[in-house]
């Protein structure tokens, strides 16, 4: 699946990225390979409704039933995801934003269900989520279906909106794993673009996520890229350090 060779990043992208903290890659995936993310988070979510079932309950670690889904690094057991990952395309999305040295960070599927309820975001940044300091990394938010308003799209806050591009202190959101890191009244640019585009961003750009209000699921599956491992306060590795690329050539 290392397709789309020939794609590059314009400058005006790259630009923006540095600018504002992020940029849209309008429907660049095929469909061949859309078709296999799709089948791949379909699966992925009915084995955790089995699960669920097995319990006899409807949450399984950050998962509700119908509400919303997270499924963690599946790709180390699903040779499809690995070489979307480790594509020609992706690559060209490190290269442009973090540099020459890419690794994987992290990968997960993201879905809200039909059911409202614990499907909203509040305002944060990925790198909220790490306590340590660490250089700054890229999220590969690609939405699996049309996205828009309606359905729980992200909202980007552009770093001068934000007024830093700094990683700032988040606090805990009570009865909740969240954590939330602005609060002001901006609302935030939303990403309405097609399935297949990718939502390209900073870890220290602010966003957010509302419910899902049709009554179909919604869809995305996110890659995350870090420059160099990151780690855990005490020292231990934090997320993954999967090589791609060194010296601005592929390794895998």
């Amino acid at each position: 699946m290392s397709t789309l060779t020939e794609f590059r990043v314009s400058e005006e992208q790259k630009k923006k990225y540095q600018e504002d903290g992020f940029f849209i890659l309008d429907k660049v995936i095929p469909d061949r390979s859309l078709e296999i993310l799709r089948s791949e988070c379909a699966e992925l979510i009915r084995q955790q409704d089995e699960e669920m079932d097995r319990q006899k309950t409807d949450t399984l670690n950050l998962s509700r039933r119908n509400s919303r889904y997270f499924v963690f690094l599946a790709y180390k057991d699903r040779p499809q995801l690995g070489e979307f990952i480790f594509s020609d395309l992706m690559a060209e999305v490190c290269r442009a934003t973090i540099g020459p040295n890419a690794m994987l960070f992290w990968e997960q599927f993201v879905v809200k269900g039909t059911e409202k309820k614990g499907s909203e975001f509040g305002w944060h940044q990925d790198s909220g989520y790490v306590d340590y300091p660490h250089k700054s990394y890229v999220n590969a938010w690609i939405p699996l279906d049309d996205v828009n308003e309606e359905n729980g799209t992200v909202y980007l806050l552009p770093y001068s909106i934000a007024g830093t591009r700094e990683k700032v202190e988040h606090k805990p959101l009570p009865g909740s794993n969240d954590r939330v890191g602005y609060f002001g009244k901006e609302l935030g640019t939303p990403a309405i673009c097609p399935a297949g585009s990718i939502v390209v961003f900073s870890s220290t750009v602010f966003h957010r996520s509302g419910p899902n209000l049709t009554d179909r699921m919604r869809r995305a599956y996110a890659i995350q890229y870090s420059p160099e491992p990151v780690f855990e306060a005490e020292g231990a590795l934090k997320g993954l350090a999967e090589p791609f690329l060194k010296d601005n050539r592929r390794v895998r």
